[in-house]
């Protein structure tokens, strides 16, 4: 049996592209979290402003047109921040979701631990339900944006100028009580979901600590119970008569 001899390639082997900074960290754990963290806080941020916005329906309507058309006159700010928004509307969800779906598949007999940083003792109904509370959300925010933002224009006189009256729009829905009711609904689910998700949010960017940690998990319930209750404030207020 003869033995050939290969000749040896010279040829060095090209390594395989590493992918870059940027993808390594969304793809790690670590990553994932500082995520949902973030855009998590930035999130609440916007909706304790957007309740803010709401209750000057409470001074008048032209408070609150006048509220609004200041928004919109911004223009290309105003577009950009939609954007931005949106972005890291779909980025929270889309890592939220895979989050949820990799534990699922490492625990397949059951899933009871989303994004919880604080060990058993933490797990509630609200950190059980983060997905479900989370993509329900998310259909009420397209049906919310398709109501009002795209709504029903009505024409009003603020200042000499002619702007959308948003105030009438507002009032003329929340007359509805199938809308009233429906509205109620989602906004507990919101507070459940900020239940769990601001401590955890807190948790994920490192801010909390053994010792504070109990701190911030009751002050994640004041803060979901408290944001809810801003925003069912308007509404009730107007179904009842109280606001028109």
């Amino acid at each position: 049996m003869t033995n050939t001899l290969k000749a040896p390639n010279n040829q060095a082997e090209t390594p395989p592209p590493s992918a870059s900074p940027l993808l390594t960290f969304y793809r790690s754990s670590i990553g994932k979290k500082l995520i949902t963290g973030f855009t998590g806080l930035a999130l609440v941020t916007f909706v304790l402003v957007h309740m803010a916005g709401n209750l000057l329906l409470f001074v008048g309507r032209d408070a609150y047109n006048a509220y609004a058309l200041l928004v919109s006159n911004f223009h290309v700010v105003y577009y950009a921040f939609e954007l931005a928004l949106a972005a890291i509307v779909l980025l929270h969800a889309w890592v939220g979701i895979e989050i949820f779906w990799r534990r699922r598949q490492a625990r397949p007999e059951g899933y009871s631990a989303y994004q919880s940083a604080g060990g058993a003792s933490y797990q509630t109904l609200s950190s059980r339900t983060m997905i479900i509370t989370g993509l329900a959300l998310a259909v009420f925010l397209v049906i919310h944006l398709r109501t009002f933002r795209f709504g029903t224009y009505y024409p009003t006189e603020l200042g000499g100028d002619t702007v959308r009256d948003l105030a009438r729009l507002v009032i003329e829905k929340f007359n509805e009580w199938p809308y009233v009711v429906g509205y109620t609904v989602i906004l507990g689910l919101l507070a459940s979901h900020l239940r769990h998700g601001f401590w955890s949010a807190l948790q994920s960017i490192g801010l909390l600590n053994r010792e504070i940690r109990p701190l911030a998990y009751g002050t994640s319930a004041v803060v979901g119970v408290g944001i809810a209750a801003g925003f069912l404030l308007l509404p009730w207020a107007i179904y009842l008569g109280w606001v028109g």
